[in-house]
């Protein structure tokens, strides 16, 4: 059997192609915008539902500060996690009525939220981007 060499690419030149002259030492496990696989898998994950999740601090927290939201309020929040995501946020603090969440954008994930009563210090850390919904 006589394999043709110039037919096929190494597994070097398809590296190339696809991730660049990235630094494979510096970027191991990212794709060339600087994603993880974990975050390209969890957007997949949230735009296939559609539907914002609650992490179980964020439900402890919605319960303890008795704050509930009707239909209206989560499909805001869903269409500013949607727009957050347009613009390559991570980790938003969206900001709706007189509440606050922190959102992992990528898996659609609210983990955490208060109300005004309780962000008198108003510093929120760890975020990179903020929607107002």
């Amino acid at each position: 059997m006589n394999i043709d060499k110039e037919r096929f690419l190494s597994a070097k030149q398809i590296q190339g192609e696809y991730l660049g002259n990235m630094n494979s030492a510096q970027n191991v496990g990212r794709t060339r915008n600087g994603q993880s696989f974990g975050d390209i898998l969890g957007r997949m994950q949230y735009e296939a539902t559609k539907e914002l999740r609650f992490s179980k601090h964020a439900t402890d927290r919605l319960a303890t500060r008795d704050i509930t939201l009707d239909d209206s309020q989560l499909n805001r929040l869903q269409e500013g996690v949607a727009k957050a995501g347009m613009k390559g946020i991570k980790e938003s603090l969206m900001i709706m009525d007189k509440l606050a969440f922190i959102v992992n954008v990528p898996s659609g994930t609210v983990v955490t939220a208060l109300d005004s009563n309780l962000s008198n210090e108003q510093v929120f850390t760890n975020i990179d981007g903020a929607v107002i919904v």
